[in-house]
């Protein structure tokens, strides 16, 4: 995702994809964080149905919801509920922005709509692209270069857009199927380099992608040479520090190759990472949701150690990235978990199990770090009122979970060493619990599937909205909890969740944990003598 406000370039939104035999349950995974100081954190609901021939629809670009003009309604649409549909084609998405000469403001159809519109239209990844290229031809591309993660239980594809400039309908765009055996990402730079040009069951691309490239002028040498992210979106530092690093911190974590990469990531070597690599172990959906947490703990670029992170090591950092000191500029990394997330995703996808249980979309608000995944059925036709529209990214209100998770969360960010714990240990909790009860709900499902399918669709719509009321609930508990027991810098004493009273009802005295001993060390070299107590002179 892309927000402009007023800067030329936004480094937002992660994908981690999983192909169906790197997965320990045979599912393909895809997921996304949507990261935006202006996206509003929902589930979004677009209900299935039949059209009359010649009904048009309205298109207005997700970002700013500005009118972009009217389109051909289908005549049939799908269920969508958040980014998967009810044939579990998932789609999420990272913006690389590419040529800025390339983008067309007299398109009809942006990034976002792209996405929502082929869900509601496409029973599989392959029909979702050629729904998504069909659309920009007809109507124009208004978005900038653009990343797609594109999924169905079988496959999984990659497909990489960006127009060709004002006036000029149309895209250019390549899409690459990630093997079986694979896993790849993309975090906000293009990916796709050199692609086969004669491997149509693998690889799918416009006519014009190369002889475009040449005509103005991007391009030059042999067609098997084509490199579509040299051409499109030439790498900067900002897309190999901020960006490809996070795909970097993916690949470490889940191959061997983490050190052989690390060069490219701090700049002393220009081969690209590949598209996408054979794991070292089977993955499973939670380490997914684990990987969408990711600081880059424990590896050099780890932001949690050094003096910017404060006394309690955060590993956030205030936006911009980057600053000026003394005339020279300077930056901070960028993780994968950061403050400004609307909303979060872990697509689970099964072949092996009917549409309606196979498709699980686990789905959460805010940052995914001090965030819970709660399951979302694909069948579901009913959005959880605390995933729902309520107030906005201005208008607070404690019936909705985007702000709910955001006051919790900005209670532990000032003091995350202190207070992170609590934090984890009810999300692990929780999730633990869902993951726990994953068999025995899809058993229940899939034996009334055989007779009712409609039923069946109801007990997983019924716990989807359970289980997001539920976590809502108990998040607002914590957030109760940790305003008392660290209210005012000080620790007050608890045991397993109920704060400790003496003999006469008094609460127990409190903690003073005060800051840690290397930052009073440094807050010392910082301010020399002015602090120092004087020493009391000796009494006779």
């Amino acid at each position: 995702m892309l927000i402009l406000v007023g800067i030329p370039y936004s480094y937002s939104c992660t994908n981690f994809l999983v192909g169906k035999a790197a997965s320990k349950d045979g599912s393909t995974i895809i997921s996304y964080a949507a990261d935006s100081y202006g996206l509003f954190g929902e589930l979004y609901h677009y209900t299935a149905g039949i059209h009359p021939d010649g009904e048009m629809m309205d298109v207005r670009d997700w970002d700013t919801n500005r009118y972009l003009g009217k389109i051909k309604q289908a005549h049939q649409t799908y269920n969508v509920i958040g980014n998967t549909n009810e044939f579990q084609v998932t789609i999420g998405e990272t913006t690389y922005g590419g040529r800025p000469e390339l983008v067309d403001t007299l398109g009809i159809v942006d990034y976002g709509s792209l996405i929502y519109l082929a869900l509601q239209r496409s029973r599989s990844a392959r029909e979702a692209i050629k729904v998504m290229t069909s659309l920009v031809a007809e109507y124009g591309y208004c978005s900038e270069g653009e990343s797609f993660s594109i999924a169905d239980p079988n496959e999984i594809w990659i497909m990489e857009m960006i127009g060709k400039g004002p006036g000029m309908r149309g895209a250019v765009w390549v899409a690459v199927r990630i093997p079986d055996d694979c896993i790849s990402a993309h975090a906000n730079q293009s990916r796709i380099h050199q692609f086969p040009l004669d491997d149509k069951a693998n690889c799918m691309y416009s006519s014009d992608v190369i002889s475009f490239a040449r005509e103005k002028g991007y391009f030059t040498g042999v067609n098997k040479d084509f490199s579509f992210a040299d051409a499109y979106a030439p790498l900067d530092f900002g897309a190999r520090r901020y960006c490809e690093a996070r795909v970097w911190s993916f690949y470490n974590r889940f191959t061997d190759f983490g050190n052989q990469y690390l060069p490219y990531i701090l700049g002393k070597s220009n081969e690209p990472m590949p598209l996408y690599v054979k794991p070292n172990r089977k993955v499973s959906v939670q380490d997914i949701k684990e990987m969408m947490r990711d600081h880059y703990e424990g590896t050099p670029l780890d932001i949690s150690k050094d003096f910017g992170a404060g006394p309690y090591h955060s590993p956030y950092r205030l936006s911009p990235l980057d600053f000026t000191v003394d005339g020279k500029k300077y930056f901070n990394e960028r993780p994968v978990s950061t403050f400004q997330t609307g909303f979060v995703f872990v697509s689970q996808m099964r072949v092996a199990k009917p549409d309606a249980i196979g498709g699980v979309f686990w789905f959460g608000v805010d940052d995914a770090n001090c965030s819970v995944f709660t399951p979302v059925y694909c069948c579901t036709d009913s959005i959880p009122h605390c995933y729902s529209h309520i107030g906005d990214y201005v208008t607070f209100n404690w019936d909705s979970s985007f702000w709910v998770f955001n006051w919790v969360a900005n209670m532990v960010y000032p003091r995350y060493d202190l207070m992170i714990g609590d934090l984890k240990a009810l999300q692990h909790e929780i999730e633990n619990r869902f993951n726990q009860n994953q068999d025995s709900i899809e058993n229940a499902a899939s034996e009334l599937f055989k007779t009712d399918q409609a039923a069946a669709k109801r007990m997983l719509t019924n716990y989807t909205i359970a289980c997001a009321q539920s976590t809502h609930d108990a998040w607002r508990k914590l957030g109760e909890f940790l305003l008392v027991k660290y209210c005012d810098g000080v620790v007050r004493q608890e045991k397993n969740g109920k704060f400790l009273k003496n003999k006469d009802g008094l609460a127990y005295p409190v903690k003073r944990p005060g800051y840690p001993a290397e930052f009073l060390k440094e807050y010392v070299k910082q301010t020399g003598d002015r602090y120092l107590i004087p020493e009391e002179p000796a009494k006779n």
